[in-house]
């Protein structure tokens, strides 16, 4: 069994389902997808994230601003109020992404900080996205160290980076990025995460596995991930499910949220 630690299920094409997210969510149980974790990026569908999350027993939600929606960022009054609902489980995802959007650092800086902060007020686990941005992302969880715990998400950076955030007492979660041909490096990384530090995510929509890699993304495919994971680590995808699984209520604390 499998539990899919990142994936955001209101930014499914269910076309393919007749329009049903229960179909979806069927075939991803059909091939041992015990639980799904309902990422927030957009505080103005709060209401919406809310109606999936009590529609079904085995799916948990996040709330947070992501780094490329600038324009969120600054309300954070209305992060606060999500953020600390009972429904919340972890506050994100948040981060920095300097790849796709540069120009506005100091913002994503600025965010980053207030939500790292809200998880300290609140004692959630913080959901983090960090691309081209290594250090800053380092230093900002050094700041908190002690104080907040978490993962960082759909990991792609080197095993420098993967240590610091394990020293730290975090999460390392492993995306289908680590399926694709060219992620040889980061297949070397994953080898290296200690068992109780694992966690396994689609993304989906985004980021398929192979051998979907070009289709849209889907917490289906979410075996896929545990396959290539169970290979470099010289294990079965059996015990890579147990392990994540296990870690997955280890850090979200799953058996407190029942609102």
């Amino acid at each position: 069994m499998y539990i899919d630690s990142h994936c955001h299920l209101d930014h499914l094409d269910l076309a393919p389902y007749g329009g049903s997210l229960d179909a979806a969510l069927d075939a991803a149980r059909s091939v041992g997808v015990a639980g799904f974790l309902l990422i927030g990026i957009d505080l103005y569908k709060f209401e919406q994230l809310l109606q999936i999350r009590h529609r079904y027993a085995d799916v948990w939600m996040s709330i947070g601003t992501h780094p490329l929606h600038p324009e969120q960022m600054p309300d954070a009054a209305l992060l606060a109020e999500c953020a600390a609902h009972p429904s919340a489980l972890a506050v994100g995802e948040t981060g920095l992404d300097y790849h796709y959007a540069p120009e506005t650092k100091e913002l994503q800086m600025e965010s980053f900080a207030r939500h790292m902060q809200l998880a300290a007020d609140l004692n959630k686990p913080v959901i983090i996205h960090s691309r081209a941005a290594k250090q800053d992302t380092l230093d900002l969880m050094a700041d908190h160290r002690g104080s907040v715990r978490g993962v960082l998400h759909c990991f792609t950076e080197d095993w420098d980076m993967a240590e610091q955030a394990v020293d730290m007492g975090y999460y390392i979660s492993f995306s289908g990025i680590v399926t694709f041909r060219n992620a040889d490096a980061l297949r070397q990384v994953a080898a290296q995460v200690p068992d109780h530090r694992l966690l396994i995510e689609t993304d989906a929509p985004w980021l398929a596995p192979v051998p979907h890699r070009g289709r849209q993304n889907e917490p289906r495919y979410l075996p896929e991930v545990a396959a290539t994971l169970a290979a470099v680590r010289g294990t079965n995808p059996a015990h890579i499910g147990a392990l994540t699984t296990a870690n997955f209520h280890q850090l979200f604390a799953t058996g407190v949220c029942s609102a």
